[in-house]
């Protein structure tokens, strides 16, 4: 029988390492690029080299504490003995070299000052593109680990869980629903939900939180004048849907948000 002290014990350490982790990486990553002399070609490089082995060792340490505190809420779901095996990373969880990854806000910055834009103003949105790279590897890192522990300890399904005090309109709606395991979690640039595992093997349906679905659709009905007591019109998987990115993988959007595909890419 599932322990539900432990597993409130287990879900407050981690969501307390888990954030400390992300906070402290994040603000070495941000620091560093302020205190840069410049943001040329050369102290792209250097800057590069000063951070990406922390943001690594980062990465690899949520993997670690995904799979620590995954295996021991499955076991006690499951009435096992806790096993976290450990899981293995890609450096590129986006499929691209890291180093590329790290020196794409130095070319946020040069592509605002081309513009004629402000150097302040074009190192902020440098920095504001490297607060989000920083996010949102941190977050592939979770789900990457989440989905290799889940299903080395024989889970099928899980639920996104929110966490903080503030979550956008993407990521509540998605908390509604369930998910199998062979599928990534969907994310979106600063998401910081994690994942829950569902006790069993049976399928509880696709919606698993009815009450969040409809006050979700009250706040809709606020705001457009329409709703639905049922909380299913108007039907949010016709609006927020998951589309396959090409780094972060699946991805949280709304229906009519586009992305650059190789077709809008000018011939040189």
């Amino acid at each position: 029988m599932a322990n539900e002290a432990l597993q409130a014990a287990l879900t407050e350490r981690y969501d307390s390492l888990s954030t400390s982790l992300r906070a402290r990486v994040v603000q070495f990553v941000l620091d560093a690029f302020d205190s840069l002399g410049g943001y040329r070609d050369a102290d792209a490089a250097a800057f590069v080299e000063q951070v990406l082995p922390t943001v690594l060792a980062a990465q690899a340490q949520m993997g670690q504490i995904t799979d620590a505190y995954l295996s021991t809420m499955i076991a006690d779901m499951m009435g096992g003995a806790a096993a976290p095996a450990g899981v293995k990373l890609d450096e590129a969880l986006r499929g691209v070299d890291p180093a590329e990854v790290y020196t794409r806000p130095f070319v946020t910055t040069w592509t605002a000052l081309s513009k004629g834009k402000a150097f302040t103003q074009a190192v902020a949105e440098g920095r504001t593109r490297l607060l989000s790279i920083t996010e949102t590897d941190m977050q592939l890192a979770r789900t990457h680990a989440a989905q290799q522990s889940m299903r080395r300890a024989g889970a099928q399904f899980y639920r996104r869980r929110l966490t903080g005090t503030k979550n956008c309109a993407l990521c509540t709606i998605a908390s509604t629903q369930r998910y199998r395991v062979e599928n990534l979690m969907p994310i979106h640039p600063g998401c910081d939900c994690k994942v829950e595992p569902l006790v069993g093997n049976r399928d509880p349906g696709q919606i698993i939180d009815e009450a969040t679905l409809k006050a979700a659709h009250a706040a809709v009905a606020k705001g457009v004048g329409a709703s639905d007591a049922g909380g299913r019109a108007p039907d949010y998987r016709d609006v927020i849907i998951t589309r396959q990115h090409g780094e972060y993988g699946p991805l949280l959007a709304v229906r009519r948000q586009n992305f650059t595909g190789p077709d809008d890419v000018p011939s040189p």
